[in-house]
């Protein structure tokens, strides 16, 4: 659903729009600071305005917004930052920010895109798998995008590739949108055997008269070389249209970025795949590569201005993010939780039955269990069954309900030492967090099937 607001601001982005991120500034969820000849769009947090790019309007303009938009912030006792700007912002509002390198942004000219076809033979290969199993490409029509079984259709499939992912849905500059202001973006589908199984939305980036590729889904059993097919369709039908400028958008924390935020790049890999993002639009032979900054007042913190533009992401803070992506039971904890198994259940053998359990029978009755389970997540991990999932969950529950009994008849009354006291704590929380994972994970993945 559109608004005045963001009515008014489709118009400045249509004559003033230069980063690529400009027409995310309409999808929901953003506040608007306007002024006569331009427009800052951000997500307030209650203690922070993050800022999606730059101020979008005239170029001389630009300085004199960004000043005034500052100032009011200050009044409002919020921090600011700028997440995903250019250089071209540093230059037209000089001494106004300070920054810092978050990743690299590539950029295109599609009509050099034959000449990379000709060159990567892997490519032109991914482009023949996928049309050997029957995908085609076509564009959609506005009218498609604004109601209809392909709208139905793109929903589907965006619905299952959400479902997938490892983290919780994110918001900000990533927030999945492809039906908003439809006669502006464009749209192309992947089908096969008359059902999508892939989509690309393509938006705008006026000022430059190019076109950011902001969303690339595809469902989970789409066949290979998929998404390589939608981006060959959209690269054609821009060298076609005359555009020579075209960016994937940012490949985040790629590059000379500084040393902490390399190694957030490598603790933070089992979750987002960073390196193989930027590995990914590489192989795509870009033309070159641009550097994206977080830009904030050179009063305040920059770390502190990396933990706000997070916040944005998340949306609804850190804790509730991190709960929605346990609850999702994604792979990278199912895995921990099989490995970390392995040596608690040797640690349970090892244990005075007598102190612990009260008899050896309860003891090895445990052992067996713990092993019986972890052969079970084991085997999951390796076959990705998800019928196995649903005696999986049901044991782990058990053990989650069995533990704290245990823990109030006999190992409570006799603990002494605060290790004691640890063991039992764990021993009790433990089980919870993987019922509550494997539960999450059956849903999750029984929802991706047709």
């Amino acid at each position: 659903m559109t608004t005045p607001e963001r009515e008014r601001a489709l118009e400045l982005v249509r004559r003033h729009g230069w980063n690529a991120t400009s027409f995310q500034t309409l999808e929901e969820g953003y506040r608007y600071f306007f002024e006569p000849g331009g427009f800052v769009a951000y997500f307030d947090s209650g203690s922070a305005r993050v800022v999606a790019g730059a101020p979008i309007a005239a170029a001389a303009e630009i300085a004199g917004i960004l000043r005034r938009f500052l100032a009011e912030a200050e009044r409002a006792g919020r921090r600011v930052c700028f997440f995903a700007i250019e250089q071209r912002l540093l230059e037209l509002a000089p001494g106004q920010l300070t920054t810092l390198r978050i990743g690299e942004q590539p950029v295109w000219d599609p009509q050099k895109w034959g000449d990379v076809l000709a060159r990567r033979r892997s490519l032109r290969e991914q482009l023949r798998r996928a049309r050997a199993k029957g995908v085609t490409v076509r564009e959609v029509t506005a009218e498609e995008l604004e109601a209809g079984l392909t709208r139905e259709g793109i929903a589907r499939v965006a619905g299952r590739w959400l479902q997938a992912r490892n983290l919780a849905p994110m918001d900000f500059l990533v927030r999945l949108e492809l039906f908003s202001f439809a006669a502006d973006r464009r749209c192309f589908v992947a089908e096969r055997g008359g059902k999508i199984v892939g989509v690309v939305g393509v938006v705008p980036v006026p000022a430059r008269a190019g076109w950011f590729i902001e969303d690339l889904v595809r469902d989970p059993e789409a066949p290979n070389g998929t998404a390589e097919l939608l981006i060959d369709g959209v690269m054609r039908w821009a060298c076609e249209a005359g555009c020579s400028w075209l960016t994937l958008g940012l490949a985040p924390l790629a590059g000379d970025v500084s040393p902490l935020l390399r190694a957030a790049r490598a603790s933070g890999k089992l979750l987002y795949d960073f390196k193989g993002l930027r590995t990914y639009k590489a192989k795509l032979e870009p033309e070159h590569w641009v550097p994206i900054f977080l830009a904030y007042p050179p009063s305040q913190s920059g770390w502190r201005s990396v933990l706000d533009a997070l916040w944005a992401f998340t949306r609804t803070g850190f804790w509730s993010f991190g709960w929605r992506t346990l609850t999702r039971g994604p792979i990278v904890v199912v895995r921990a939780l099989a490995v970390l198994l392995v040596p608690w259940t040797l640690l349970l053998a090892l244990a005075p039955a007598q102190i612990w359990f009260g008899s050896a029978w309860l003891k090895w009755g445990w052992v067996v269990f713990d092993v019986l389970v972890a052969a079970g997540l084991f085997r999951f991990l390796a076959k990705r069954s998800t019928s196995s999932l649903t005696p999986l969950a049901v044991a782990v529950t058990l053990d989650a309900l069995l533990t704290p009994v245990q823990a109030v008849l006999w190992n409570l009354p006799r603990a002494r030492l605060p290790l004691d006291y640890v063991i039992i704590v764990l021993a009790c929380l433990a089980p919870l967090l993987a019922c509550i994972v494997l539960w999450g994970a059956r849903r999750f993945r029984q929802s991706e099937s047709y």
